[in-house]
């Protein structure tokens, strides 16, 4: 039934050849040709686009469409697109780039290595909400800074921006930066009800990341997408490059066209993911694209959502389990994305033995103590915050990945650790000892 449905929302929504359209799936699944076109299979890339649309909102009303490519997960992306930016000159060395933190770790280490070199600027999140305030946004007021690398909703913090901060963002942008690139890592994007990328808000400057490992619990396929507007920045970029850089890009893509300085960036990135000689062989496994169009596809036809909602709903049961567990009250966000849940092991010490016992708790020992404590006494390894570049003493926990009950037992588990600390205060005679 649901394959019926896959095979006629090509034939009667898109409007497919019903021939091509099969062929393309059962020719892609038995893996036996590279992928042709290599950016994206035709049918494929039309489906997964509209799946885009529908979950990450690229839907404004634009005149142009997104360009796609297909890439092994988000990760393949964000290295890809690190590479061309490099290797098309619109980035060089020691340029100043600036980055939303905290933020998944890789982000944070990648523009340091020597090939890249960058001058990082970081505009970091409340602590509390996880938005940026408009002074933090203003960073990017400096036309210096070339590229913004995001994760929205972030990583660890797991909050989408609001539309206040995009708009403050838009208007930074189209004021005092217009030819900002901005770099959105929106893998997060369907666990946020209503969730709008800026790849909507802001099109023209905007590079979109997206995996479906994270929604459909499919990280080992690898199965991800770049998305750029026709009508882009990184286009406009290399078009106003001096004689010297559009030399070198002849020489790079010489033969892959008798005008190779006329190559769209988006196909610039497919080529150099080969090293431009192997272009011919670029592209994502044909079996993996026919997988992510029926991942693609299986969400445009659950018309009511009962997948979308189950699965949040899952996340944030576990996400109020967790809280429960520390003895936290959880405060609903429709921001939220619940899929990582961060919380400060100070800031808890602090609410429930007082501000003596939080200070002795943070000249004494280092987070990473009581992370292996809690690995030694219940086989629970957590995840520190501030290798994200969050605060020193928050801990990220994954809600994904554990049965509901396992969430329960972290909290209490925490909490115990944390009372044993306590209780070693106590015994010393520190301070005010009455607790709260």
């Amino acid at each position: 039934e649901l394959l019926e449905k896959m095979i006629n929302y090509g034939i009667t929504i898109k409007r497919f050849d019903k021939d091509e359209w099969i062929y393309e799936l059962a020719d892609g699944i038995i893996g036996d040709n590279y992928p042709q076109p290599d950016r994206m299979l035709k049918h494929v890339e039309s489906v997964v686009h509209d799946y885009l649309i529908q979950e990450l909102c690229y839907n404004e009303p634009l005149e142009r469409k997104f360009d796609l490519f297909a890439v092994e997960g988000a990760t393949a992306g964000m290295c890809y697109i690190f590479d061309s930016l490099i290797a098309n000159n619109i980035l060089s060395k020691k340029d100043k780039i600036a980055i939303m933190a905290p933020i998944f770790t890789p982000y944070l280490e990648i523009p340091h290595l020597p090939r890249y070199d960058f001058e990082v600027v970081e505009l970091v999140a409340d602590e509390t909400t996880g938005q940026y305030s408009y002074e933090e946004l203003k960073k990017l007021s400096d036309p210096d800074i070339k590229a913004l690398f995001v994760v929205n909703p972030s990583n660890p913090p797991s909050i989408a921006m609001k539309p206040v901060i995009v708009d403050g963002l838009k208007k930074i942008v189209e004021e005092d930066n217009p030819d900002l690139m901005i770099i959105s890592d929106d893998v997060y994007g369907t666990f946020v009800e209503n969730f709008h990328s800026l790849m909507a808000d802001l099109p023209y400057n905007t590079i979109g990341v997206y995996s479906f490992s994270k929604y459909f619990g499919a990280t080992g396929c690898r199965l991800g997408t770049i998305a750029l507007y026709e009508d882009n920045v990184f286009d406009k970029l290399l078009s106003q490059q001096d004689d010297d850089k559009k030399e070198r890009a002849r020489r790079r893509y010489a033969a892959l066209s008798i005008k190779p300085e006329k190559i769209p960036f988006i196909d610039r990135i497919v080529a150099d993911s080969r090293q431009v000689a192997l272009n011919h062989t670029s592209g994502l496994s044909t079996p993996q694209q026919v997988q992510m169009s029926f991942f693609a596809l299986f969400a445009l036809a659950d018309k009511k959502n009962r997948y979308k909602d189950l699965t949040n709903l899952i996340c944030h049961r576990r996400k109020k389990l967790l809280f429960d567990g520390l003895g936290l009250k959880l405060n609903e966000d429709p921001f939220d994305a619940s899929y990582y849940a961060q919380f400060d092991l100070l800031k808890w010490a602090q609410n429930n033995y007082g501000e003596e016992f939080a200070s002795y708790l943070k000249d004494n020992y280092k987070p990473v103590d009581i992370l292996l404590k809690l690995a030694e006494k219940s086989s629970i390894v957590l995840l520190g915050g501030s290798g994200f570049h969050g605060p020193e003493w928050s801990v990220r926990i994954s809600l994904a990945n554990l049965n509901d009950e396992s969430y329960s037992q972290i909290g209490e588990v925490i909490h115990s650790i944390l009372e044993d600390y306590f209780v070693k205060w106590k015994k010393r005679g520190v301070g005010n000892q009455d607790g709260q």
